[in-house]
């Protein structure tokens, strides 16, 4: 019987075909690119499980809790390390911290409630280890070693590279917003238009790249529920009585 090359099972049993070489004729011309060459310093990073009791769905409020605790115990009981947190279950870490589990303890105060003893509410937090990524696969996979890419890495590096803005701007998911990137555009219904940027890190034939483009959306004025009513549905006098076609609107 005749022999039949079989296709590879996965992607990873593919060899692609290496660049010829770099071009020889015309003008080199300058090109300006929204991408960013990026340097990696030679060191494992170590993956945690975050537990926040009582649990949080806001991002906002755990990136809280996570800032109190590093400045309870940032130099202490964490070892000086500054974590990277995604703002939910996982943090992240340039070298190991000083134990493998721990729980912590740290009281929030919310500004808007007079009553002291009511706007206090305390937070159990525990971090626990969960594995350790080893820097050495990257680094041989950007010098074409190795086929498999390790996006493992790579995700837990965009998170690093997350870490700062997400404090300072708005963020919607790999994108970051504020109002002062620009005018801020009325596009009505009670809703105004941002504008932000975009990153994602990449990994390319010079090393990882930081790509960065522009991006805008949606976000609700900031005005009252019956000045927010009126732009919504498109009313002139908020004393008029609504119809029933207006109340079943959203």
């Amino acid at each position: 019987a005749p022999e039949v090359d079989l296709a590879p099972v996965s992607k990873k049993g593919l060899a692609h075909p290496a660049r010829p070489g770099a071009g020889t004729v015309g003008k080199k011309v300058m090109i300006r690119a929204n991408h960013f060459l990026v340097n990696v310093a030679d060191n494992n990073l170590f993956h945690y499980d975050v537990s926040i009791n009582p649990e949080s769905k806001s991002r906002a409020v755990n990136r809280e809790v996570l800032s109190e605790l590093i400045k309870l115990h940032g130099k202490t009981s964490l070892g000086g390390k500054l974590p990277a947190y995604d703002g939910r279950k996982s943090l992240y870490t340039a070298g190991s911290l000083p134990f493998e589990s721990e729980e912590f303890s740290v009281t929030l105060v919310d500004p808007e409630k007079k009553d002291k003893e009511k706007a206090e509410r305390e937070y159990k937090i525990t971090i626990l280890i969960a594995g350790r990524t080893d820097l050495y696969h990257l680094q041989q996979f950007l010098k074409g070693r190795q086929r498999d890419m390790p996006q493992e890495t790579i995700q837990v590096l965009d998170v690093v590279l997350r870490e700062s803005p997400s404090w300072n701007y708005v963020t919607v998911s790999r994108s970051f917003f504020s109002t002062t990137f620009g005018h801020r555009g009325d596009i009505g219904e009670g809703l105004e238009c941002w504008r932000g940027y975009y990153q994602s890190l990449c990994p390319t034939q010079m090393g990882l790249s930081l790509n960065i483009d522009i991006s805008a959306t949606s976000f609700f004025k900031p005005v009252t529920v019956v000045q927010f009513v009126l732009e919504f549905l498109n009313l002139r006098d908020a004393s008029r009585p609504l119809t029933d076609r207006d109340r079943v609107k959203r």
